[in-house]
């Protein structure tokens, strides 16, 4: 499937993209290839095979909450840049 240059321009205008004229053919190309490997995709028999959102089976991927003892404010502080008074000391983020 053939995408235009006005398609890849559209899209960019969405994304709020200054674009040039060797990207815009680039990602025509590209966008094409992409679209032309789902037709072939498309054309595959998946009669009666179940939709699946991963590749393999997972039941649960998560460990099990175990009680632990709390770092010391001595050893959370071992790496900090910079500390005082038992914490950390950071750029000010609010005006």
């Amino acid at each position: 499937m053939k995408i235009s240059k006005e398609e890849v321009l559209h899209v960019a205008d969405l994304a709020r993209l200054d674009l040039d004229e060797e990207s815009i053919d680039r990602f025509a190309g590209q966008i094409g290839e992409i679209l032309e490997y789902v037709d072939t995709l498309n054309k595959l028999d998946t009669k009666g095979i179940t939709p699946t959102s991963h590749a393999i089976f997972l039941n649960n991927a998560f460990r099990e909450d175990e009680e632990k003892q709390h770092l010391d404010t001595d050893a959370a502080l071992a790496n900090a840049p910079e500390k005082e008074d038992g914490g950390f000391i950071v750029p000010k983020v609010v005006g």
